[in-house]
């Protein structure tokens, strides 16, 4: 039967692909990526040859039709993304409801692995049997409201942003989360990957200190019961 594998791959360090991924990329009969180039370094310290075709956000539908043509063709094909797990803030769920409606019988085949999310939470300390993911904070549009959501949400919470708007949200947080803890890191496994922990006011500083790269993932705290708890400032780097 003819399959689409949804592929995770590393969000930094490329020895954090698991074998089967390995496996799936050698053995597919085409590799569908964001970035071409940032996907053959992956394939390239692997040994994988195989013709890479690019889909991303800006993709029309003719390169959709494209897919679901080699896909109703019988070849199987991969889906990856530049870091991490497709699907997740990137436009590789409208493929794949898109080849679900057009060829309902092709297997859609998820292969797991490395998600930013899901691996700065898990070293958070923060109650993870509920959470909210709510993606990259928004531009423009709605920045407000993401924010005074933030405040009703008594879970702990998840998102993203970049090293061009960290400064902002940080001092938007500070108006919403009085001393509720909070885990910002940055350069998840990564050389330079550290990882700040304590209350908005603590890790600001902090974070602004030190050279901006790449992008952060924020995990924020349940919300307490107690508003006169604190968390002490901790800053852990790689290899600490």
């Amino acid at each position: 039967m003819t399959t689409l594998y949804v592929v995770a791959t590393p969000i930094g360090n490329l020895e954090d692909i698991s074998i089967r991924a390995i496996n799936v990329l050698s053995n597919v009969d085409f590799i569908l990526a964001e970035d071409t180039r940032v996907t053959k370094v992956l394939l390239d310290r692997y040994n994988i040859h195989k013709e890479i075709i690019s889909y991303h956000q800006h993709s029309g539908v003719h390169k959709i039709d494209k897919v679901i043509e080699l896909l109703r063709k019988g070849h199987n094909l991969a889906l990856v993304s530049d870091a991490g797990t497709p699907g997740v803030n990137d436009p590789g769920g409208f493929l794949i409801q898109n080849v679900l409606e057009t060829l309902p019988e092709v297997r859609i085949v998820p292969v797991p692995g490395p998600n930013a999310a899901i691996t700065a939470l898990s070293a958070s300390g923060f109650p993870a049997d509920t959470f909210h993911y709510l993606g990259f904070v928004p531009h423009k549009k709605g920045r407000q409201t993401f924010f005074k959501n933030i405040e009703r949400m008594p879970e702990t919470l998840v998102f993203y942003e970049s090293k061009h708007r960290i400064g902002k949200t940080l001092e938007a947080l500070k108006a919403v989360l009085g001393s509720r803890p909070l885990l910002i890191a940055r350069e998840l496994t990564k050389q330079f990957e550290t990882l700040y922990r304590g209350t908005i006011e603590h890790v600001t500083p902090a974070v602004l200190g030190d050279k901006v790269l790449g992008e952060f993932v924020i995990v924020i705290g349940p919300l307490r019961r107690s508003s006169n708890e604190a968390s002490p400032q901790s800053k852990q780097k790689h290899g600490e």
